[in-house]
């Protein structure tokens, strides 16, 4: 197998078990670098492991039926993994306060589904960082914190 396909290997893979419908923590540990960046305009910047982990398990207890999936091929070339996704999920569970324009109180039963395209660096098997454009708009204005114009 070539780099690229070995990275968007490692690209699938992160997708499938940490976005995916049900989240296997330990794979942080796994392909995540130490210091790993995860970057999407909704949330502060995480770095490393123990931030992501700690975003993640508050990330599926607000929103239990959290799921992310590709929606195109994935795209290598040297160091870096294109990705098209869409998902969401429900908000059913503890008050959530990540989103960078406020939060949610507990359990609003509000949906949100949007689209987004993910860029991946991955170094030696494994991701060094993890940068996506999403469509937050939709999500935020979804759940409430935003108003749609008149």
């Amino acid at each position: 197998m070539s780099k690229q396909d070995d990275n968007k290997a490692v690209v699938g893979r992160w997708f499938t078990e940490f976005w995916g419908k049900t989240v296997n923590l330990g794979v942080i540990d796994e392909i995540a670098a130490p210091d790993m960046l995860l970057k999407y305009s909704l949330h502060e910047p995480r770095r490393g492991r123990a931030d992501i982990k700690a975003f993640m398990t508050d990330f599926r207890a607000a929103f239990p039926d959290l799921n992310f999936w590709g929606t195109a091929d994935l795209i290598g070339e040297g160091d870096f993994v294109v990705g098209q996704w869409e998902g969401g999920g429900t908000h059913t569970g503890p008050a959530f306060n990540d989103f960078l324009v406020g939060g949610l109180p507990a359990a609003t039963g509000r949906k949100m589904h949007f689209t987004g395209t993910t860029v991946l660096k991955v170094v030696n098997g494994v991701i060094v960082e993890e940068i996506g454009l999403d469509d937050g708009v939709t999500a935020l204005t979804q759940l409430g914190l935003l108003k749609k114009a008149a």
